[in-house]
């Protein structure tokens, strides 16, 4: 702890990476290599110099940073402002701040709209140079947001691959095989005419997922389907009615895939308004960011996926794309099997 006297010495002025160093008898150079954490500083030094820094209050000068590095020390998370009706946004925000926690960087959220182009946002960024690398969702195939932030080297990582994915940073969850998981453990249940309630098809997890079923009933006596889960405003309201109209229309259909809590839930509503016994009539396997199902309906078939696992990895990812662009970038695929918990009980 310092003392009181020392305390009051900046009291009234703002303090300043001189203001450590003259507590802590080091050099400013030293001071500011310590709170960037760079490894050739001890441990233990690291851990005063910034003991010392809290305790005054001492807050990086933004635009001094900037001037000396060329850098802002942040890293923007770009995302929808959808509600994802599954804790995705919290979850993800959360996991990528603790990770940047003990880094020079700060986390800021870039929000764009349902009825704007999802490239107006990343341009901003890289054209107003208000952070140090981006990190992105709801990828496509082709997505125009990474091949305009390949051409310009500015650092980021996605969550989902696209088709340059051995070129950038990414974090993904294959759900190829959630996809032909589910339909195996449907499968096992006895199901025969399976529907996918799949998100957006301009996505690549969503052709993922499509084609992962599709590859579990090819040699099966096994038939599947699938249509889009609507994004627009009253989601909930239109799939439930677009579900109902579908099993109607193919009143056979035993086993029901969905990759959001929100899917789920229409797929819950729309099996009772039907008259069906969810479980017994008709089975769900659904893909959750958290054990919500598996607490509550149990009967229902769950894939959890780990989300903080890869919001703690993309800020790694988005970190080492800044620090060390020369080197290969960092990249993840998880399957179903490798971080998920998977409930199967039969009630």
């Amino acid at each position: 702890m310092i003392g009181i006297d020392e305390k009051l010495a900046f009291k009234s002025g703002r303090p300043t990476l001189k203001s450590i160093a003259e507590i802590c008898g080091l050099a400013v150079p030293t001071v500011s290599r310590a709170l960037s954490g760079a490894s050739d500083i001890g441990q233990s030094t690291r851990d005063r110099v910034r003991q010392i820094a809290d305790e005054i209050g001492y807050v990086p000068n933004r635009a001094g940073v900037r001037l000396r590095t060329g850098k802002t020390n942040v890293i923007s998370l770009v995302l929808p402002t959808e509600i994802d009706g599954l804790n995705y946004s919290s979850r993800i925000i959360a996991s990528i701040a603790g990770a940047l926690r003990n880094s020079p960087y700060h986390l800021i959220v870039t929000p764009f709209f349902p009825d704007e182009d999802p490239i107006k946002p990343v341009k901003y960024i890289v054209e107003t140079e208000s952070a140090d690398a981006i990190i992105i969702n709801q990828i496509q195939p082709e997505d125009p947001r990474v091949k305009y932030l390949l051409e310009r080297n500015f650092p980021f990582a996605t969550h989902g691959r696209t088709m340059w994915s051995e070129q950038h940073p990414y974090f993904d969850f294959d759900n190829f095989e959630f996809a032909r998981h589910a339909t195996d453990l449907l499968a096992k249940r006895g199901r025969k005419s399976l529907l996918l309630i799949s998100p957006p098809l301009s996505q690549n997890y969503s052709q993922n997922m499509i084609t992962g079923m599709q590859s579990a009933t090819k040699e099966t006596d096994l038939f599947s389907d699938y249509f889009e889960e609507p994004t627009q405003n009253g989601t909930s309201k239109r799939l439930n009615n677009q579900l109902i109209e579908y099993l109607k229309r193919n009143p056979g259909t035993d086993g029901i895939i969905t990759s959001t809590t929100v899917s789920a839930v229409g797929a819950i509503n729309a099996i009772s308004a039907l008259g069906r016994q969810l479980g017994k009539d008709i089975d769900l396997c659904t893909k959750e960011v958290a054990p919500f199902f598996r607490q509550i309906r149990p009967e229902i078939l769950t894939i959890t996926e780990d989300v903080t696992k890869a919001g703690s990895f993309l800020a790694r990812a988005a970190l080492r794309a800044i620090d060390h662009p020369e080197e290969p970038p960092l990249q993840m695929l998880v399957t179903p099997e490798d971080t998920t918990e998977i409930n199967t009980a039969v009630t």
